[in-house]
């Protein structure tokens, strides 16, 4: 007969460790270590005993007996075979029950595998050393994990977080302090404009004055000279009269100048004017144009316009087949508009033109021409747009015809375009660094549309 010995599966989701660093790292003052290797070793003692009396590695069960205390069965009473009225000493792997000698021998447990009792409680104990042992090991992993670990982590967290708000606030403070050393020198330069502009206004004031004084008086003297003059003395005061319009002909006509008028760029700071995109573009309220596309009816039959609505490209050869005719198309230059009319709010849109050499992105009024190959209908050379433009690799902004040209560091890969109606403002601006190209002031008189031109590639706009 056989011995086969049946393993528990008694698994701990550690990784396996050294045998010899585990039962270093044990406490075996522990009560339960203390009776299970005690048990352990009784077990071990009678298994060898018995392996000894039976010469092999299968027992009989008609020569091996055992007592209570050499199983570590700690029972009173021995438990019986109903059938046989035998001390079930035996284990039947087969049917994992207690049997008896004679239910191995002649019962119905003949020809299973069986195994000694002491044998079984020997390995039973055995693998609950093995558990109580991974499970102890795996205590002292957290126990170690909790005290050192977590404790290292919570220091670090606590620094990194006194070191973050560090930053914050001397970030902000930083910020904050040349905020408002900006608002202070932009609005004593508002005050110093205003102050110029009075006194250029008191200056004209007193002259123009003093010129209606000497013109009122002069014409008051011709008046009489020519009502109470007799004809005799008047012939001869020719001379005198003459003079006397001389003086009231060199006193000049009024006219308007631009040192009357407040100086616009007072109140220009590339400081705040980045600030305050930055804050438009990514504050809480930030504003944008998600559903602006390309308005299918502008498109110039010189462009493809995708099926999404979103990318123009550029045709190298003209369609065979022209688009149907549309007084709102451009039918000479490679234009197109958004469909968003903005005549109110603040708007923005971002246009990838990283594979286009050449493009023109901008705005423009409703009312920009449309046909022919004028200047009229060519973006940036009219007064009716203004665009940001690349060619042969350089970029400027042009508007009416003048072109102002642009020295960037480097290649953008998009344009953002930022359109705040309240201040007339107009902002070209590089959405990787928020750093702004160019701005334009305008007070523009009426609803502006997204403009856009392309005569390499293609250009997208982005949501």
């Amino acid at each position: 007969m056989t011995e086969e010995l049946i393993t528990c599966e008694l698994t701990c989701p550690t990784s396996p460790v050294d045998a010899k660093s585990k039962i270093e790292d044990m406490d075996f003052e522990q009560p339960i270590f203390s009776v299970l290797s005690g048990g352990v070793k009784e077990q071990q003692q009678a298994g060898d005993k018995s392996s000894c009396s039976s010469g092999g590695d299968t027992t009989s069960p008609a020569t091996t007996s055992t007592t209570d205390t050499e199983s570590g069965i700690f029972s009173g009473e021995c438990e019986l075979c109903v059938e046989h009225e035998a001390e079930l000493d035996w284990f039947c792997g087969t049917e994992q029950k207690l049997i008896c000698s004679h239910c191995a021998i002649v019962g119905p447990c003949h020809g299973h595998t069986v195994t000694p009792l002491v044998t079984r409680v020997t390995a039973v104990r055995n693998q609950l050393v093995d558990v109580c042992e991974k499970i102890q090991l795996q205590a002292l992993r957290i126990e170690r994990f909790i005290d050192q670990t977590l404790t290292a982590k919570e220091q670090k967290l606590q620094a990194a977080a006194s070191k973050a708000r560090e930053q914050v606030l001397a970030q902000v403070s930083a910020a904050r302090e040349a905020l408002e050393e900006e608002e202070q020198r932009l609005l004593e330069e508002v005050q110093r404009e205003e102050e110029r502009v009075e006194q250029c206004l008191l200056t004209q004031r007193a002259h123009w004055s003093q010129a209606l004084s000497n013109l009122s008086q002069t014409r008051s003297g011709l008046v009489h000279t020519l009502t109470h003059t007799p004809d005799a003395q008047l012939a001869t005061q020719v001379q005198q009269i003459a003079d006397r319009v001389e003086a009231a002909e060199g006193v000049g006509e009024p006219c308007d100048t631009e040192q009357l008028n407040l100086n616009s760029s007072c109140n220009d700071s590339k400081l705040v004017r980045g600030l305050w995109a930055s804050a438009v573009l990514l504050g809480p309220n930030a504003y944008g144009s998600s559903y602006l596309k390309f308005d299918e009816r502008t498109v110039s039959p010189l462009l493809s316009l995708s099926d999404d609505f979103c990318t123009l490209t550029f045709l190298h050869k003209k369609p065979r087949l022209s688009p149907p005719y549309d007084p709102a198309r451009f039918d000479c230059w490679p234009n197109a508009l958004g469909s968003l009319s903005m005549s109110s709010g603040t708007h923005s849109w971002v246009v990838d033109v990283g594979q286009s050499g050449a493009f023109k992105v901008g705005v423009c009024y409703a009312s920009l021409e449309r046909k022919g190959s004028g200047n009229e209908a060519r973006l940036g050379h009219n007064s009716q747009s203004w665009v940001l433009s690349r060619y042969d690799g350089d970029y400027s902004v042009c508007h009416a015809g003048k072109k102002l040209p642009l020295q960037l560091v480097r290649r953008p890969q998009r344009i953002g375009l930022l359109l705040d109606w309240t201040s007339q403002t107009l902002l070209f601006y590089e959405p990787d660094s928020f750093a702004v190209l160019y701005s334009v002031t305008h007070q523009f008189s009426g609803a502006l549309l997204p403009a856009f031109a392309v005569t390499d590639k293609s250009i997208t706009i982005l949501h």
